[in-house]
């Protein structure tokens, strides 16, 4: 089993910054893909951003290309999100997620971490 643990949430003005961390546990030698995901009051989650295991290769949804920035830390079993620009639609919880090469090739995601809250006022 891995566990994953996000830090880093709080209450941001528009335009101002916040990086988000996930740390992982447990058997996180069977991580490949780690990634980002939010959901909004009434929404429904959506993807953020994915990032695979040595990080040569990133995606990000078009809401957020250009803002955000994923990235991690093998020997920390940490990835990032650096959220730049945010904007009061930014407003979510958002949860990290990871899988292993088989569920990152088909799209699963394996592990969840329990959220953690972004605000953002304008």
């Amino acid at each position: 089993q891995v566990q994953l643990v996000e830090s880093g949430g709080g209450l941001v003005q528009a335009g101002g910054s916040l990086r988000l961390s996930c740390a992982a546990s447990g058997r996180t030698f069977s991580i490949y893909g780690m990634h980002w995901f939010r959901q909004a009051p009434g929404k429904e989650r959506e993807f953020v951003a994915t990032i695979n295991w040595n990080g040569g290769r990133t995606y990000y949804a078009d809401s957020v290309k250009g803002r955000f920035i994923i990235s991690r830390d093998n020997a920390k079993n940490t990835v990032y999100l650096q959220m730049n620009s945010l904007k009061p639609e930014d407003t979510a919880v958002y949860y990290c997620a990871a899988n292993n090469v088989n569920s990152y090739s088909v799209g699963e995601y394996d592990y969840w971490g329990q959220g953690t809250q972004v605000t953002v006022s304008s």
